[in-house]
């Protein structure tokens, strides 16, 4: 792995509504994406994902990764939205 994404850090968390959450988290060159839904206030599920290498270089650069967050998905998460 290259040394500056060893070293790169980022975090983003995006709130969809009043009820679905989507994080992404990169420390150290390991990342992670989740989805997380609450239903009635509380959080139902939650689906957490490691990053691919291609995506943490392409979150460096700032570019937009379409489809980022459709493997994180599952049956009670369409049911919520």
């Amino acid at each position: 792995m290259n040394k500056t994404i060893k070293k790169f850090h980022y975090k983003n968390i995006e709130h969809r509504g009043n009820h679905i959450i989507r994080k992404v988290t990169i420390k150290g060159g390991n990342g992670h994406k989740s989805v997380s839904v609450k239903k009635r206030g509380k959080r139902a599920v939650t689906i957490k994902k490691p990053l691919r290498y291609a995506e943490i270089c392409m979150i460096k650069k700032g570019k937009f990764i379409p489809g980022l967050f459709k493997d994180c998905v599952s049956r009670k998460i369409t049911i919520y939205e």
